[in-house]
């Protein structure tokens, strides 16, 4: 059997194609003194041999390892800190990585859940997958959402409790959307100083008193802390994520409340927190 002809040297095109890149790569690799300029032919073409395409095939091996161009002619220039980029590179590799099995396991718990609420912290989703279809409301994976957002998954998972007994106590879950529907109602047509927000912000805290009694005894708060001792479990799900302090977190987060509900607002705050005659907050459950 006859062997194809084999040329004793290439064209640009046909080296690029051989080695898997493009004309135009090969030729950067020359501007930046990464390939030397290889012999032209008589009609002035770059004409590339063995020892050209050696190079050119390693070069685009540790360009495809995700080594940069820089790093590569110092490794071919045997400079002391192409270790130190492949230090480098290995880490954010491994940071790319723990990406990569942070949204591979998301995903998992998208399709698990078959809810948005898989994509919330496995402390948060865990909690409440159990709940019946439809028990927990769009608007409460969206305060979860939020809660997480701006104190954490610890911070959630304890939200959690809430919505885990509105689900469970229908006179407490039609409580919460009287109230919800009287707040709604304090837009800017309302005065802040509207007796009607003194007794809104008292029939609010009767009613979060309630919900606190319920959760109390429904033996919510063992349960997480149960969750809480397999904290480390989770620890670092959420690294490299920017986070920032929840006031300044808080900040940012914008709703629409008039100057009625803002006061509202404050009253429930003050109502469920009252400050002593020293000026201090007593301690809460």
């Amino acid at each position: 059997m006859s062997l194809p002809a084999i040329p004793r040297r290439v064209k640009i095109g046909d080296a690029a194609a051989f080695a898997g890149t493009t004309p135009r790569a090969v030729r950067h690799y020359h501007a930046i003194g990464l390939l030397a300029e290889p012999e032209r032919g008589s009609d002035d073409r770059r004409r590339y041999g063995y020892d050209d395409m050696i190079r050119l095939l390693w070069i685009r091996k540790m360009a495809d390892a995700g080594i940069s161009l820089d790093a590569i002619r110092d490794g071919f220039e045997g400079a002391t800190g192409i270790e130190q980029s492949l230090a480098r590179l290995e880490e954010s590799l491994a940071s790319k990585a723990a990406a990569i099995e942070s949204q591979r396991a998301a995903v998992h718990r998208l399709r698990e859940v078959g809810s948005p609420l898989g994509l919330l912290s496995p402390l948060v989703s865990g909690r409440l997958r159990e709940l019946p279809p439809g028990a927990l409301r769009p608007a409460d994976l969206d305060t979860l959402l939020v809660t997480e957002r701006i104190f954490g998954p610890l911070g959630a998972a304890v939200q959690a409790n809430r919505f885990i007994v509105l689900a469970t106590h229908p006179e407490l879950r039609a409580e919460e959307d009287r109230l919800a529907e009287a707040e709604a109602a304090l837009d800017d047509t309302v005065s802040p100083g509207d007796p009607r927000i003194e007794d809104l912000a008292a029939q609010r805290c009767t009613h979060e008193t309630a919900l606190g009694a319920a959760i109390d005894g429904s033996g919510l708060d063992e349960a997480l802390d149960d969750l809480l001792d397999q904290e480390d479990e989770h620890a670092g799900e959420e690294e490299g994520e920017e986070r920032m302090s929840a006031m300044k977190a808080i900040g940012k987060m914008p709703y629409d409340f008039s100057p009625a509900r803002l006061r509202y607002e404050e009253r429930v705050i003050e109502l469920l927190h009252p400050v002593d005659q020293d000026g201090d907050v007593p301690r809460t459950r």
